[in-house]
C-alpha cells in the first residue's frame, strides 16, 4: 500500500462498530479501520494525533502479545498502524458518509490524526482463485459460552440462565431488537453436533448482530438493528444453493430449502469443530456438566442421541471458551477487587504505570494475569491480576469468528492448504477448504467495569421481572419449500 498515492475512490464503506469505522479496498484484500468519536466533538477532537496512534498501537499490541498467546497465533491477524495523508482521510469521510446507517451517525470518523489500523480483509480470503466460485465467509459473534459459579453471584438465576439469553429480554424491552433470538451460546460451545446445529439454525433465523454471511467479499445476509423486517432467508438460500447442488448426489434442479440449509450448517459445524492442526484431542465436560446447559435454551435435552463429547482442544471454539473462563469471579465477585485497585491508585497515582492499567500490553502484562495466585492474599497485585484476567475474558466474550469456506474442485489436492485450513472431505461433496480467524480483539478499558456491573444488574432485574417468558416447548419448524432452478 503506497501511502503517498492513496485515492479515496479505491476504498469503499465496509461497516462499523461502536468505536471504529472500516473501509475495504476495491481490489486488494485489505481493510482500514479508523477511529470514531462523538459528533459533538467533530470540531475539537478529543485526543491528539499521538494519543490516537497510541490507542491503535495498544490494540495491535494487545492482539499480538496477549490474545494471540491465549487464543493461538494461527487464528489471529493483528495488523499494523499506518499514518494516512489527512486529505485522503477527509475525502474518504465525505465519500462514505451517505452509506453509513443513520443510527451510527451520532459519531464521526477521526479525520484529524491520520492514524488507522491496516488489516487483511477476512471476507475476501487470499486463498481464493478469482476464476472459481467466490468464497463464502461467515462471521459469528458467539458470546459467552459458560455459566458462572454460584460462589460469587447474588441471584441464583445467573447459574441457570446464560447471560446472552437474559440479555435478549433486556434488548427487546429497550427496543434495540424487535424479536428475541432463540440462539444460546452454551449450545454452540457444547461440542455436541446436534446442539451446535440447533444453535446455528437459530442464529440464521434471527441473526441480530451475531451472524453475517459474505459472498465474494459482499455481505449477502445480516440484520438491521431496530428493523421490523426479518432478513431475507430465501435470498440467502438462493445464494447458497449452487454450493450444495451436488451434495447427497443431487444432480437435479429441485433442491429443498431445508436440505440446502442443513448442508450449510453441517459444513459450518465441521469447520468450527475441526482442529487447526494436529490431533487436538477432546475435552470432557466443562468442569461440571451443569454449567454447560442453559435453562432458557429451547433445545430439548432428550433429543441428544449421543453424549456430549466436548470441544477438540485445538478448535477455535475451545480456545475462545478457555479464554472466556479466565473470568472466574463474575462481575459481582470482581467488583470489590476493582474498587481495591481504584482506591490504591487514588492514593498512589503513579502506580498506574507499574501495574500496567492502560498497558503497555506486552509479555509482562501477560505474565501478570497468567501467574495470578489461586487465593486472594489481600495484595493490590492480586487484585490487579484478577481485573486484567476479567478484561481479557470480556474481550473473548465479545470477539467474532470469521470462517472462510472456499469450494474445492475434486481434482484439487490438499498440498496447498495452510496450517489453519482443512479439507472438509469427511462431510460429502462439495468439499471446502476453510480458514478460521478471530477478530474484534480490542482491550476493554479498566474504567468500564462499574458500567459492566450496572448493565449486569439491569439485565438480571429485567429477566426476573419479565419472568423469563421464553417458550418452553420446541419451536415449530418453518414450513419447507422447494427452490426451482432452470439449468443454465
Amino acid at each position: 500500500m503506497e501511502l503517498d498515492k492513496m485515492d479515496e475512490n479505491d476504498w469503499k464503506y465496509h461497516g462499523e462498530g461502536n468505536k471504529s469505522l472500516v473501509v475495504s479496498h476495491v481490489q486488494h484484500p485489505r481493510v482500514l479501520r479508523l477511529l470514531k468519536y462523538p459528533a459533538e466533538d467533530s470540531e475539537n477532537p478529543p485526543q491528539t494525533a499521538e494519543q490516537a496512534y497510541r490507542q491503535i498501537q495498544n490494540i495491535v499490541d494487545f492482539s499480538s502479545n496477549v490474545m494471540s498467546s491465549l487464543l493461538g497465533e494461527k487464528f489471529i491477524h493483528s495488523g499494523e498502524v499506518v499514518k494516512l495523508p489527512l486529505e485522503f482521510v477527509r475525502q474518504l469521510s465525505i465519500k462514505v458518509q451517505h452509506q453509513r446507517p443513520a443510527w451510527r451517525c451520532d459519531k464521526v470518523m477521526d479525520i484529524y490524526s491520520g492514524c488507522a489500523l491496516c488489516l487483511p480483509n477476512l471476507t475476501s480470503p487470499a486463498l481464493h482463485q478469482p476464476t472459481h466460485t467466490p468464497p463464502l465467509c461467515i462471521e459469528i459473534k458467539p458470546k459467552c459460552g459458560f455459566l458462572p459459579s454460584p460462589k460469587h453471584v447474588s441471584k441464583d438465576i445467573k447459574t441457570k440462565v446464560c447471560r446472552y439469553c437474559m440479555h435478549q429480554h433486556y434488548k427487546v424491552a429497550n427496543g434495540k431488537w424487535k424479536r428475541r433470538s432463540f440462539y444460546c451460546p452454551l449450545d454452540l460451545f457444547s461440542g455436541n453436533r446436534q446442539r451446535m446445529h440447533f444453535a446455528i439454525k437459530h442464529l440464521i433465523e434471527e441473526p441480530q448482530n451475531n451472524f453475517k454471511v459474505f459472498k465474494g467479499g459482499q455481505c449477502i445476509y445480516s440484520s438491521k438493528e431496530g428493523s421490523d423486517e426479518s432478513p431475507d432467508m430465501n435470498s440467502l438460500l438462493h445464494h447458497l444453493r449452487p454450493y450444495f447442488l451436488h451434495a447427497n448426489n443431487r444432480m437435479n434442479c429441485h433442491v429443498t430449502c431445508k436440505a440446502v440449509l442443513n448442508d450449510f450448517i453441517q459444513v459450518l459445524v465441521n469447520a468450527l469443530l475441526s482442529s487447526g492442526g494436529g490431533d487436538g484431542g477432546v475435552v470432557a465436560d466443562r468442569q461440571a456438566e451443569g454449567r454447560s446447559f442453559c435453562e432458557a435454551s429451547i433445545f430439548n435435552k432428550e433429543r441428544i442421541r449421543h453424549g456430549s463429547r466436548g470441544l477438540p482442544t485445538d478448535s477455535v471454539l475451545f480456545r475462545i471458551l478457555q479464554t472466556q473462563m479466565l473470568d472466574t469471579l463474575d462481575i459481582e465477585g470482581l467488583y470489590p477487587l476493582y474498587r481495591q485497585v481504584e482506591q490504591h491508585l487514588q492514593g498512589f497515582p503513579k502506580e498506574r504505570t507499574r501495574l500496567q492499567i492502560e498497558g503497555p500490553y506486552n509479555e509482562a502484562f501477560l505474565e501478570k494475569l497468567q501467574k495470578c495466585p489461586a487465593e486472594d492474599d489481600g495484595s493490590v497485585e492480586y487484585a490487579v491480576a484478577k481485573v486484567h484476567q476479567y478484561r481479557v475474558a470480556m474481550t473473548a466474550k465479545d470477539c467474532s469468528i470469521m470462517v472462510a469456506l472456499v469450494p474445492s474442485s475434486e481434482e484439487e489436492e490438499d498440498n496447498e492448504n495452510l496450517s489453519s485450513q482443512r479439507q472438509l472431505r469427511d462431510f460429502r461433496p462439495p468439499a471446502f477448504s476453510y480458514s478460521a480467524s478471530i477478530l474484534d480483539l480490542d482491550p476493554k478499558p479498566f474504567d468500564s467495569i462499574p458500567r459492566q456491573l450496572r448493565l449486569d444488574q439491569k439485565i438480571v432485574t429485567c429477566y426476573l421481572r419479565t419472568g423469563g417468558a421464553l417458550p418452553k416447548g420446541p419451536v415449530r419448524e418453518k414450513e419447507d419449500c422447494t427452490l426451482l432452478f432452470h439449468p443454465m
